[in-house]
């Protein structure tokens, strides 16, 4: 097996989110955010000879991490896919399924990619490279009310359309390609004081509109739940509210609504029993490690 890529990305609740999903040591199981491969490894380390563990990436620069391993299958496509991938691949069913949805250290340390605000390069943000629209596109070529919606929706920013009028005017005058100049048009409404927090939650929406982060996770869902054997385990952990929402209502209640049926005697019709009744969080001591791990939130449920 190949060595950890540590510079990639530091795992986050690593143990906390495998403890409970690795139940049968012979079983098969699905990390649907292979990244820096931490996760998978550590699965692998915990599998029998008979188990196999399937992993997904959609990033190039990840499928690079994958180890060596016979039990492992690595697939280069995005997780919405999870079902049929993981079915073309030979796993009818699965004993086990784990989401780390963050975004990797090596993604946010790569001044090319366009995720992070602390450098300037290219406005970016793709998480396939091979996908033909990027943050540029977006800012450059969205309507008025686009824009609005996306910064107001996915980065729950205040005065969302004063926000998107800045990239309209700046625009232009001239295309938006970097992360400086993305900067620049929104200098009137960036805040003199909070301004990392302004910017991340502004770089957050741009990025999930990008790679359509939460329709990805929303048909991941589904599929994890059709996949899944009875009994089988659900571990995702999330970095946003967006997320943390959809991943707890989808895990209540089998909708993401969060509206749980009942039969005609009164019982719950949910697909799942919540091993987590509130979410996990990562420990002081992590935290302090790895900064990146502050805002995840960990839940956790059994198939019925």
């Amino acid at each position: 097996m190949s060595e950890i890529n540590s510079s990639y990305h530091i795992p986050v609740m690593l143990n906390q989110s495998i403890d409970p999903l690795v139940e049968n040591v012979d079983g098969i199981y699905v990390d649907v955010t292979f990244g820096g491969g931490s996760h998978s490894r550590e699965i692998l380390n915990r599998l029998s000879k008979k188990g196999n563990l399937v992993s997904f990436d959609q990033d190039q620069d990840a499928i690079l991490n994958a180890p060596d391993d016979k039990r492992h299958t690595m697939i280069h496509n995005n997780f919405m896919f999870l079902r049929g991938c993981t079915r073309a691949a030979g796993f009818a069913q699965v004993d086990g399924i784990l989401a780390d949805l963050g975004v990797s250290s090596h993604h946010f340390d790569t001044p090319e990619r366009g995720f992070s605000f602390r450098f300037d390069g290219p406005l970016d943000m793709r998480m396939n490279q091979d996908a033909t629209v990027s943050a540029a596109e977006v800012v450059n070529t969205y309507s008025l009310e686009q824009l609005t919606k996306i910064i107001a929706v996915y980065g729950e920013l205040d005065k969302p359309m004063r926000l998107a009028s800045d990239l309209l005017y700046h625009r232009e005058l001239a295309p938006i390609e970097t992360i400086e100049q993305l900067k620049l048009a929104v200098r009137r409404s960036t805040p003199r004081t909070g301004d990392s927090k302004f910017y991340a939650k502004l770089f957050q929406a741009l990025r999930i509109e990008v790679n359509q982060e939460m329709k990805a996770l929303e048909m991941m869902l589904l599929g994890a739940l059709e996949l899944l054997k009875p009994g089988g385990i659900l571990s995702v952990i999330t970095y946003h509210s967006l997320e943390d929402r959809m991943v707890k209502n989808f895990m209540r209640s089998g909708n993401f609504e969060g509206t749980v049926e009942k039969d005609f005697f009164g019982k719950s019709l949910a697909p799942f029993e919540l091993i987590t009744r509130k979410p996990i969080e990562a420990s002081a001591q992590e935290v302090e490690e790895n900064p990146r791990s502050r805002s995840a939130r960990l839940r956790v449920a059994r198939k019925r």
